[in-house]
């Protein structure tokens, strides 16, 4: 099994944009569901209450919908995006230490493991001269090596932000405030931060036609 790296968009990828916002959203909106109607679910579907309580329903259904959207990803993509490959490992991995265990903990800290693992492999990679961002955002735009750079930085710098906030939530607030944010806050702060960057990727843009002139 393989995966790419994003740099170069595949013809599925073209092709097929909204099934990949699908494949990575759905598990997302199925722990949402799960969490939210657990005991109707385990009432419609007695074996699941083998899990345990409504969290750990939602993580079991959370757990075999990302395997899915993998396996979706690669017979009808033709790829693994690392990132959803990278996630899915911890959440098959946390998910299952939290069933295991009866421990909501591994679970909830699952997004903090993810997001300070990107952090730090982003900021870790500048250290040894590596710009990693373009390992994922390469197929969006071409930047010069300065707008690697900085943006590599503030996504970096973003990630740990994810990993502390993610901590500060689920250690201070219900299991449902924290789900709800999971799947309703991540994203529109991070849709929010990904438009706050465009006055820099614009700045560091490179158009090939006329770089290919000079």
């Amino acid at each position: 099994m393989s995966t790419e790296s994003d740099i170069t968009p595949t013809a599925a990828d073209r092709h097929h944009p909204l099934l990949k916002l699908a494949l990575e959203l759905g598990p997302l909106l199925i722990f949402f569901f799960a969490n939210l109607r657990g005991p109707w679910l385990v009432e419609k579907f007695p074996a699941l209450s083998e899990l345990g309580g409504p969290l750990f329903v939602a993580t079991g259904l959370f757990m075999a919908a990302t395997i899915l959207s993998l396996i979706v990803s690669k017979i009808v993509l033709g790829h693994l995006p690392i990132m959803p490959f990278v996630s899915g490992i911890v959440v098959v991995i946390f998910g299952s230490l939290s069933i295991w265990l009866q421990n909501e903990t591994f679970i909830k800290m699952k997004p903090t493991i993810v997001n300070a693992l990107f952090g730090v492999a982003l900021l870790g990679g500048l250290a040894f001269g590596r710009s990693l961002l373009g390992y994922v955002f390469n197929a969006a735009f071409q930047l010069d090596a300065e707008g690697w750079r900085k943006l590599t930085i503030r996504w970096g710098i973003f990630f740990l932000f994810l990993a502390v906030l993610n901590e500060v939530v689920w250690r201070n607030f219900s299991d449902d405030t924290w789900v709800a944010f999971k799947v309703w806050g991540t994203m529109p702060i991070t849709i929010i931060f990904t438009l706050a960057q465009m006055p820099l990727v614009l700045k560091h843009s490179l158009n090939p036609e006329t770089d290919g002139e000079k």
